[in-house]
């Protein structure tokens, strides 16, 4: 915990701001339907998590983090993977596919730093069809979507047994 903010500041942060689906209930339901069609798109589920996961981690989005671990682990994805997402460089986890997964996740989330380079899109091109990229891009598109609502609403992740009242 960062201690050199005064405590009711960190406090406030950790109380919701907004209900974005109730506020603008028809764009929060274009996104629903993004994300629908993007789970239907063809990409494999464990692809989707990586994708998810990762880009949830950079955004700082812990009500994301929290449901795409959840997800992904009912999904048979093993929980050490999942631990090591995070530092995937470092880890021999990761084969030559998931990494450029990752690779092009963190390039796309990060693309005002990144300005997403060659090399990343040489990497991922060179395990992916042009049309797969096309859809892993939209769906990177679509988690960094969901993790600017959630973030900006300051949407928060249950703690023990409760369940996620909406799923981004």
């Amino acid at each position: 915990m960062i201690l050199s903010q005064p405590l009711s500041r960190l406090e406030a942060s950790m109380h919701p701001r907004l209900n974005i689906a109730a506020l603008a209930p028809e764009l929060y339901q274009a996104v629903r339907t993004l994300d629908g069609a993007v789970a239907k798109s063809g990409l494999d589920k464990r692809t989707l998590h990586l994708v998810k996961l990762r880009a949830s981690q950079i955004n700082g989005c812990a009500y994301c983090v929290d449901l795409h671990v959840k997800d992904a682990l009912a999904d048979g994805m093993d929980a050490q993977l999942l631990h090591l997402v995070a530092v995937w460089r470092e880890s021999p986890f990761f084969d030559a596919r998931d990494r450029a997964i990752l690779e092009w996740t963190e390039s796309v989330t990060l693309a005002a730093e990144t300005g997403i380079p060659d090399a990343a899109f040489e990497t991922v091109r060179a395990i992916f069809s042009e049309t797969d990229i096309a859809k892993l891009t939209i769906a990177i598109g679509t988690i960094n979507i969901w993790n600017r609502i959630a973030v900006s609403s300051r949407m928060q992740h249950p703690v023990g047994t409760e369940k996620n009242a909406v799923a981004p």
